[in-house]
């Protein structure tokens, strides 16, 4: 895990949420199981899909400069295409990873919204979403795959079945919401200001690092 500095600032953590994810996959992708189950299927979820590329591309170096004393064995198989089978990406906001989709596999991706969590851009995510779709001229059929086909077939689950496809669209589940109240508040029975929030979050740090003593 990619443990900060016990006196940084929340940031640090949040910032480094993907790199946690990276030793995940590596751990996952070398690991016995992936080899003896060939349909084990695993998501990353919250992983972002930037840094994928060259993670595919470091795993195949080290396949091909250290197998011979690792013994590790794919079944003839390169570790990155090993990756594309077993292994889904998501990614929440990930220009970089939109742009490089094909690098990563398009039939690996897939769009979260971490509704309700602070990384979420919602009630404006599709819109924040469609924008860096533009932005890198993705295609129909590639967005259909990120932001729903990829995961249907992932987990072997057609949403249409309950929902209609025309019922399920943004204009249209908006159109159903309304008369509700969908307006963003907190959570938490007081408000609680951010410098409150941060003393609270150091303090646990603190309290962390006594422990660890």
């Amino acid at each position: 895990l990619a443990i900060p500095a016990v006196d940084s600032p929340p940031d640090v953590m949040i910032t480094l949420q993907p790199m946690n994810i990276v030793s995940a996959a590596a751990d996952l992708l070398w690991s016995q199981p992936v080899k003896d189950f060939p349909d084990l299927r695993i998501a990353l979820s919250e992983g972002g899909t930037g840094w994928i590329p060259y993670f595919l591309e470091r795993v195949d170096r080290t396949f091909e400069m250290h197998a011979a004393w690792t013994l590790q064995d794919f079944g003839g198989k390169l570790p990155s295409e090993v990756f594309r089978e077993h292994f889904l990406t998501c990614f929440i906001s990930d220009p970089m990873g939109v742009k490089l989709r094909h690098e990563i596999g398009i039939d690996n991706i897939a769009w979260e919204c971490d509704y309700p969590h602070s990384d979420s851009m919602w009630p404006e995510a599709p819109e924040e979403l469609m924008g860096v779709m533009e932005r890198f001229d993705v295609s129909d059929p590639d967005i259909n795959k990120m932001t729903h086909e990829n995961a249907m077939r992932w987990y072997s689950f057609d949403p249409f079945t309950h929902v209609p496809r025309e019922q399920a669209t943004v204009g249209a589940l908006r159109k159903r919401a309304e008369g509700h109240d969908v307006s963003i508040r907190s959570r938490s029975h007081r408000l609680i200001e951010p410098a409150e929030k941060l003393e609270a979050y150091r303090s646990r740090a603190r309290a962390a690092t006594g422990a660890a003593r």
